[in-house]
């Protein structure tokens, strides 16, 4: 990874990883008018993997993204595969009936399909299937987790529980008291992963502008007519709004409705034989506690560690400080570290912490809100809204339709997670 400026500012942040992501495919700015059967909106994981299945399955699709493909958080993420919700599978049964296990099916194959798409495109992204450990800092954490496994293995999943030991063992810290493995899970290179679905989408057939903000969007007759910042147009009888947590005001409220929060992440220099201990089975780690911390290694022997921040988009080190000193006390033994990178990119949260599926209007499809588990869960949202709006039954598509509802005093969204921040940590702390 070449050597870059050591803080990255949040508009900037995608250049972190183009220093070291595999090249990204040509995707001009968009400069004539043009028509195709869909037209999406938004060039991260949803818009490429939509675009891909699209376009292997024979229908003419143009995506418009307003910077290049991967800048968002598809971009900018921890790099983690994790086929889970927020939600456990008996949770979610009980929340949703029989729409539940449709979409567990989804996201328990979410997995495979990154995996398998990394495969058949030959996408360079340093993919790594080790598993995802998720682990308490406390002992009245883990039955709650070790629930969660068998949950899942009652539906067929490869999982394991794990006690105190064997979660030291693995994570290389003693700081925590036991959790699980999901050995479906893995690791990729972000922003590598977005861009080689990007060129996969261009060899099948769909077309790919970067630089193209879409700054209007209305009915004219049966078909849509997207502007874009200079003047050109495209129409389209359908459009797919995959924007997540960078959403704006082009469809009126769609903002409102989620709340757009900063996942802040560090990485330091190449460990070597020091960090040999950390992960040593290439895992992937998250914590269980409500202000969840992520983490795992890279090809070059970094650790990166990542959590939720502020509002505000990362200035400066001190805005990284909550995760540095998380790092630090997980490893004391390695403590001070020095940081390489820091960086950060939008998620988009919901209020239930489900993905988001509305049809506002007829031909327009929004898909948004994976609540941190976006790199599988939108990658498969992207096959099975292609299989949708090729024709597919709407009773085979697994993720529930609903209409969009804003977030009561959304104006507020600043002060929610400040104060989310602030209180989920002092919970954390008095059940430590």
């Amino acid at each position: 990874m070449a050597s870059i400026r050591p803080v990255m500012s949040h508009p900037a942040a995608a250049s972190l990883w183009a220093a070291g992501a595999a090249p990204a495919a040509p995707t001009p700015p968009i400069e004539d008018a043009c028509q195709a059967d869909v037209l999406v909106v938004g060039g991260g994981y949803t818009g490429l993997s939509t675009a891909l299945h699209l376009a292997q399955a024979g229908a003419s699709v143009c995506v418009l993204e307003a910077h290049e493909p991967g800048w968002g958080a598809s971009g900018r993420n921890g790099g983690q595969v994790n086929p889970t919700l927020k939600h456990d599978p008996d949770e979610l049964a009980a929340l949703l009936g029989a729409r539940a296990e449709p979409l567990l099916d989804a996201i328990a194959g979410s997995a495979d399909l990154v995996f398998e798409l990394i495969a058949r495109h030959r996408i360079d992204c340093a993919p790594v299937r080790a598993g995802w450990l998720q682990a308490s800092y406390t002992p009245a954490g883990v039955p709650a987790l070790h629930r969660r496994a068998q949950q899942w293995r009652d539906r067929g999943a490869a999982v394991d529980v794990l006690d105190r030991q064997a979660m030291v063992t693995r994570t290389g810290s003693d700081q925590f008291h036991g959790g699980w493995l999901d050995r479906r899970a893995g690791s990729i290179q972000p922003l590598s992963y977005a861009r080689g679905l990007a060129a996969a989408a261009l060899q099948a057939g769909a077309r790919i502008h970067g630089a193209s903000p879409v700054t209007d969007l209305r009915r004219d007759g049966r078909r849509w007519v997207a502007t874009v910042a200079g003047g050109a147009r495209v129409l389209s009888d359908q459009v797919v709004l995959a924007t997540n947590g960078y959403s704006d005001g082009l469809w009126p409220g769609l903002a409102r409705t989620i709340l757009s929060a900063n996942s802040f992440i560090v990485a330091t220099p190449p460990l070597g034989a020091a960090a040999a201990h950390i992960l040593a089975g290439g895992e992937t780690l998250s914590t269980a506690q409500r202000l969840l911390v992520y983490l795992r290694k890279d090809a070059q022997g970094r650790l990166l560690m990542g959590g939720r921040g502020l509002f505000a988009n990362p200035a400066g080190p001190a805005d990284f400080a909550h995760v540095e000193r998380a790092l630090a006390q997980l490893y004391p033994a390695l403590a001070p570290f020095q940081f390489e990178y820091r960086w950060g990119g939008r998620i988009a949260i919901t209020r239930d912490f489900l993905p988001h599926v509305h049809r506002p209007a007829p031909g327009v499809t929004i898909a948004l809100g994976y609540n941190g588990r976006g790199v599988a869960t939108a990658t498969a949202m992207g096959k099975h809204l292609a299989a949708w709006l090729t024709g597919g039954p709407e009773q085979d598509f697994p993720f529930p339709i609903t209409t969009p509802s804003p977030i009561p005093l959304h104006g507020l969204q600043r002060f929610y997670i400040s104060a989310g921040v602030a209180w989920y940590g002092l919970l954390d702390k008095l059940s430590g």
